[in-house]
């Protein structure tokens, strides 16, 4: 049973990476179309990311006081609606407005989805299952711009949102009829804080009322108070976020996170820019080619979250079998060192313009290598912030929305003036940080 909610899980999940990914090949007939210039519709995309960034704060709250389930059914609606209208627009700042909507729909699912796995499955087992999770996400990503291109190529650009909004649908109607709350209750500290808060204000003016005090009745026994409903007026997203971002370990990890986000991001746009340009490839060539891209981030994931794992257990037992949360980020000092060496000479074949079948290879170990580090941090964010878990996720969404809008905004002026591998130089050495 656990594994069939994984699952389900991972298929609202893919729907955040994939609704990031699917337009990149119909960039040139988006702006086309619509008409938008570049930077409008480098402002449509940077727009999505951002909201599906800030966001998940709201989405994090309502989770950890009302469940997972309500949240999973609302988001999946807001992305459905969002997708057909859309699908529809005419103009660019349709496009813009409504893209945000299908990010604040998105960014649900992919902020409680962790969370939604801390509730199921112990720490000794959770770096694999959050490595099979992340599948999911980069699933979109790395079909997205297969779907986007073959679907531009065939249908037009339209079909992209057609597609979304009939796919958000049926993993929806999955979730009102299968799915089970795995939210508890005695596990959420924000849920507790927020209890402990209404009972004292309970007490009170139940004290207050019947002029007396709180100490117990020798015939009657201690006051009893009914244990209070909570609801969405009790939610404060900022505080529990404050709560998570003021310790210094979570504060490096979240920004370093946020900077493998942009990363990948940025990687994929600005990719897809100049096999248009400058390879002169259709869309569905364009997405064939970021497929590279995807599949060496799934495999990175997976691989990840298991060595992420047996580092754990050896570092475990090697300290007569006392773990902390520390201990995972051992296995990132390998793959955060690679990286920044394979994303220097993907810069610099890119600007070169050299055979596509390096951009390939390239694309596959930047891939790799960047989920690698990003799997087993994701872990640690979850096991570092135990009761906070949802909190800590969006606080997560919130960093890598911050980061890649700044990356995305920066990214074709950049290019623009021929200097695209210093986004590249400028992301790949930060990754240092997380060693």
């Amino acid at each position: 049973m656990l594994n069939i909610i994984l699952f389900m899980i991972a298929s609202a999940t893919m729907i955040g990476g994939l609704s990031g990914s699917i337009q990149n090949p119909a960039v040139k007939y988006m702006q086309n179309d619509l008409p938008a210039t570049s930077a409008e519709f480098s402002r449509s995309l940077s727009a999505f990311t951002l909201v599906q960034g800030l966001v998940p704060m709201l989405w994090s709250a309502i989770s950890e006081v009302k469940g997972r389930k309500v949240v999973y059914i609302s988001a999946l609606a807001l992305f459905m609606v969002g997708s057909i209208v859309v699908a529809i627009s005419k103009s660019i700042n349709l496009v813009i407005g409504f893209r945000c909507l299908q990010a604040a729909g998105s960014s649900a699912v992919m902020a409680i989805g962790a969370a939604t796995l801390a509730d199921l499955f112990e720490p000794a087992e959770r770096g694999s299952k959050m490595g099979v999770y992340y599948i999911a996400l980069l699933l979109g990503p790395s079909l997205g711009p297969i779907l986007g291109g073959g679907l531009t190529t065939g249908l037009g650009w339209r079909s992209i949102f057609w597609f979304l909004s009939i796919l958000a649908s049926l993993i929806c109607i999955s979730f009102i009829i299968f799915f089970r709350d795995t939210f508890r209750k005695e596990r959420s500290l924000t849920y507790q804080s927020v209890l402990k808060k209404r009972l004292e204000q309970a007490e009170s003016k139940h004290d207050k009322h019947d002029g007396t005090t709180h100490a117990a009745d020798p015939e009657k026994g201690p006051t009893r108070v009914e244990e209070p409903i909570i609801s969405l007026r009790d939610v404060n997203p900022i505080k529990p976020l404050f709560l998570v971002v003021r310790r210094l370990n979570n504060f490096v990890i979240l920004s370093a996170s946020g900077l493998l986000h942009a990363f990948g991001l940025s990687i994929a746009y600005t990719t897809a820019r100049t096999l248009s340009r400058y390879y002169e490839h259709n869309p569905l060539t364009i997405g064939l080619v970021l497929v590279s891209f995807g599949a060496g981030s799934i495999i990175g994931s997976v691989l990840g979250g298991r060595f992420s794992d047996y580092e754990l257990a050896r570092l475990k037992a090697a300290n007569e079998n006392v773990s902390y949360p520390e201990m995972r980020l051992k296995s990132v000092i390998y793959t955060a060192s690679l990286l920044p060496l394979f994303v220097i000479a993907f810069g610099w074949i890119s600007e070169q313009h050299f055979h596509v079948a390096g951009i390939c290879v390239l694309l596959f170990f930047c891939g790799f290598f960047s989920i690698s580090t990003y799997a087993s941090a994701l872990a640690y964010i979850v096991d570092a912030n135990a009761g906070r878990s949802s909190t800590a996720v969006a606080a997560n969404s919130v960093f890598r929305g911050l980061a890649a809008f700044v990356a995305i905004e920066l990214a074709v002026p950049l290019q623009r003036v021929a200097l695209i591998r210093t986004i590249w130089v400028m992301a790949g050495p930060t990754l240092y940080g997380q060693d």
